[in-house]
């Protein structure tokens, strides 16, 4: 035994030297030999470092740790100290330790170094150009950087990791080094790897230990209508359902890559107890997992779970709750006995229930900020657990100070008048939510980024309350070209201003490049081509009339003129024309009845009307040739609420509103009316949506709406005009050559205005749409979603021929863009199901362009 000892320590010492020498008395000036034998001890007269290149020899010897002056025994473990302490930086390929000379007791030490090589270049063999830039950007490779094992060991882990998370699990991964011919010292490294066979879950087997809840005496016996799982035990393919990236791949699952990743395998396994959890398996637990090779490509996965019993609630209890009586707070908490034991949902009642109310609600929305609640188990007999309900209620507390941070640009009294909190009220958790939403709406501050965060002081009993923002860019400017139908090529030039400020348009020291910050709206937009069409409108919106409250004034103007060519029964050439200007001036309200989600508006507008030849202008109105001059005069009356959490990527809330316009009652008054010279209806749209998150992260949104619109006169024998009707199909953008005075409805999957009776324009629409989105980005600098769709709609030419339920339906995929400089853009592609009559080919597949925000 003893030979091999001592041949064990000659292999290791001899290795060690290898790399790592002490030289003493060897030098051509040594004046004496040192003895080995006798250490002595010397005074270091001088250091030196020798053998390197690109280090800095100052700095070498203070990492030794030795300086002049120093006693040192020779041999003796200050120099094995200082080589090892130059050996531990790992930019080192050698060190050995020389004795210049020795004169009297004065020692001088050369530390002669070979320094590991520089990387110079490397490059990937057996990977994609696209894997390599994705690994380059994961591994720590630079030009210049000494190789060392460290180095060498960790970019071979990194790439074996990059192709293992996408599946390739048997990849082998070698790191070669080739010296540079052109730089000194350097080396090249080529990364070889060799994903071999992308490997798949060929099989997944979940085992459970204990798939029958056997309970005897507890609640699980008296309930009725015990579930079948209960009796049986989940079945295995519910149970694979909870992994959500985990999949087996069999030949019916098209789409399922069942590629094996160790981190979603690992937080699937998480998963699965959190749905055992959730069903009251409250003891579940998985007792092994495996993975086994089937193939070369197929791996089996093997997890094997003890579920556990069910549990059951029996009794809750409270204790410390002073303010609310039992009664009052189990009903807000809404468990009864029987119900199944789940701690998140239990967690959720007593925190934070986005679907409802829970108890610390109840308490924050009356100013106990310190409120704190521990649920305990206070009995565990069976299957049936007692929960008693501990509170602290503390004491109310009050908003002392508001701050707000981050606004770069928007000006801190456009931040606080929209704030539900205000200083000296009591806090209320809601009124901050309230406020962040309220924020988001603004449009001003990324919706994602908008932080609220109270600061308690319980010494005081009050809360300060930090709001921080961040802005995005919210102006548009359009400068665009496109091709109208009927109208040609026409050039679009459009700004909007979404946080203007009229104040400060006086002090040019503001205009950066436009003044801004007060959250007023301007407004302008020209279109033209050439003298056969020319459209201008201004409008100018004050959201905070006074500065005390939120009444908003919204003034506009527009001016448009299109001129048409057409050809008469002798083929002569006539000309006709339409020149409409418009003014019009909003009033509007928020209002805290029925609740402070609702608004009111009222507008003031007249438009007149300067035309020749109707026949041209109104296609498929019999009188229209009749026509020459008319004036709108119109009341409009708008009833709505909004309670949406987010208007660029909406998660949550609805959207309802009522638009009724009127005219004079002319007739009333009059006998007849010259050929529509003064516009007579009333006019009525109903709209509402309504969103619902489908998906725990909130991503997955389904948008429902309804949109009705009706048109009619005061008097029985009234006649209603070509004026303001509507024109269904399409984009919802009005594919004809006039766009003034009509509503453009869209309706996916059929052509522009082909849903449009006699080519005039209905009388009465309906429109019902769902939609399910999902956001590719939610950057405030690019808001990218996708959607599917289906939707149905009719347009109507008179009430006799109203039926809600005769529909065109549609159905299709599309995408939505937002982007701050050019406001909202879609593309959807749509298949209309059913044949147009007339009109064959108006259905089927169709794309189409949305800009805007479309409310119908």
């Amino acid at each position: 035994m003893s030979k091999y000892f001592w041949l064990l320590c000659l292999l290791v010492t001899s290795g060690i030297t290898a790399t790592a020498q002490i030289r003493l008395g060897v030098g051509s000036n040594a004046a004496t030999s040192v003895d080995y034998a006798n250490p002595k001890k010397y005074e270091i007269g001088g250091i030196t470092v020798s053998g390197a290149k690109f280090l800095d020899p100052t700095t070498l010897v203070s990492l030794t740790g030795l300086k002049v002056g120093d006693e040192i025994d020779v041999p003796g473990d200050a120099i094995s100290s200082a080589i090892q302490k130059l050996w531990d930086q790992g930019i080192l390929g050698g060190v050995d330790v020389r004795a210049t000379k020795i004169e009297g007791n004065k020692i001088f030490l050369d530390f002669f170094l070979t320094e590991r090589p520089r990387l110079s270049r490397f490059d990937f063999t057996g990977a994609t150009k696209a894997q390599a830039e994705d690994l380059q950007k994961q591994i720590s490779l630079n030009k210049g950087r000494v190789v060392t094992d460290a180095l060498l060991n960790s970019t071979r882990t990194t790439v074996q990791k990059f192709f293992q998370d996408k599946g390739y699990l048997n990849a082998q991964v070698v790191i070669r080094q080739t010296p540079d011919s052109v730089i000194a010292n350097s080396v090249a490294l080529d990364i070889r790897v060799d994903k071999g066979e992308k490997v798949r879950i060929g099989e997944l087997d979940i085992e459970r230990l204990n798939p029958v809840n056997e309970v005897k005496g507890g609640l699980g016996s008296l309930i009725s209508g015990i579930w079948k799982e209960e009796e049986e035990g989940f079945s295995e393919t519910k149970l694979k359902r909870q992994l959500k990236k985990t999949k087996e791949k069999k030949f019916y699952k098209v789409f399922t890559g069942a590629k094996f990743n160790r981190t979603e395998y690992e937080a699937d396994k998480k998963l699965l107890i959190d749905f055992y959890n959730k069903e009251g398996y409250r003891d579940a637990v998985i007792v092994s997992d495996s993975i086994y090779k089937m193939s070369e490509d197929r791996i089996g996965i093997k997890i094997v779970v003890d579920e556990g019993r069910r549990y059951y609630y029996r009794n809750i209890t409270w204790s410390g709750n002073y303010l609310y009586d039992d009664a009052m707070l189990a009903r807000v908490l809404g468990l009864e006995k029987g119900d199944v034991y789940n701690r998140e949902e239990l967690d959720k009642r007593l925190n934070y229930n986005p679907s409802g109310n829970d108890i610390t609600s109840l308490y924050m929305d009356d100013g106990y900020l310190f409120f704190q609640i521990e649920p305990v188990e206070v009995a565990v007999e069976g299957d049936s657990i007692d929960i008693e309900m501990r509170l602290s209620e503390g004491s109310q507390a009050t908003v002392n100070s508001i701050t707000v941070a981050g606004n770069t640009k928007t000006s801190d009294h456009v931040i606080l008048r929209e704030l539900r909190t205000l200083p000296g009220q009591n806090f209320s958790r809601s009124a901050l939510i309230r406020s962040q939403r309220e924020l988001s709406n603004l449009g001003y501050f990324d919706p994602e980024k908008i932080g609220m965060e109270p600061v308690p002081n319980p010494e005081n009993g009050t809360v300060d309350i930090r709001y921080t923002v961040e802005e995005r860019p919210n102006d548009q400017i359009t400068l665009s070209g496109g091709w109208g139908g009927g109208l040609g090529a026409v050039g679009t030039v459009g700004l909007v201003l979404n946080n203007f400020s009229l104040r400060k348009a006086t002090n040019f020291k503001e205009w950066r490049p436009v003044p801004s910050g007060d959250g007023q709206r301007l407004a302008l937009n020209i279109q033209a081509n050439g003298k056969r069409y020319q459209s201008y409108s201004l409008s100018f919106t004050e959201p905070w009339l006074g500065g005390r409250r939120p009444n908003s004034l919204t003034v506009s103007l527009s001016k448009s003129i299109q001129r048409f060519n057409q050809r008469d029964e002798f083929s002569q050439i006539q000309e006709s024309f339409i020149d409409i200007s418009g003014a019009s001036v909003n009033l509007g309200r928020r209002l805290r009845w029925p609740d402070d989600y609702f608004t009111l508006s009222n507008s003031l507008s007249y438009f007149r009307y300067n035309m020749s030849n109707g026949s041209t202008i109104f296609r498929g109105y019999a009188e229209a040739d009749k026509i020459r001059d008319a004036n709108n005069v119109s009341f409009i009356t708008s009833f709505a609420r909004s309670s949406i959490d987010n208007p660029t990527y909406t998660r949550s809330g609805s959207s309802i509103g009522l638009n009724v316009t009127f005219t004079p009652p002319y007739s009333l008054f009059k006998s007849t009316v010259n050929n529509f010279q003064w516009i007579e209806f009333h006019k009525w749209m109903f709209d509402a949506s309504w969103f619902h998150s489908l998906s725990g992260n909130g991503k997955l949104v389904l948008n429902t709406r309804a949109h009705f619109g009706f048109i009619g006169t005061y008097s029985s024998k009234g006649e209603i005009g070509p004026f303001e009707r509507f024109k269904l199909g399409g984009s919802g953008l009005g594919g004809g050559s006039f766009i003034v005075a009509t509503d453009y409805i869209g309706l996916r999957g059929y052509e522009d205005e082909s849903i449009t009776p006699n080519g005039a324009g209905g009388i009465a629409f309906n429109k019902y749409v769902a939609e399910l989105r999902y956001p590719v980005s939610l950057n405030p600098a690019a808001t990218v979603f996708v959607l599917g769709f289906a939707e149905a709609g009719n347009n109507f030419g008179n009430y006799r021929e109203y039926d809600p339920f005769k529909l065109y339906r549609s159905v299709g995929v599309g995408a939505r863009v937002f982007m701050a400089a050019f406001g909202l853009l879609g593309f959807d592609y749509g298949w209309g199901l059913d044949t147009v009559p007339g009109l064959p080919g108006a259905n089927g597949g169709q794309f189409h362009f949305i800009i805007g925000q479309q409310i119908r």
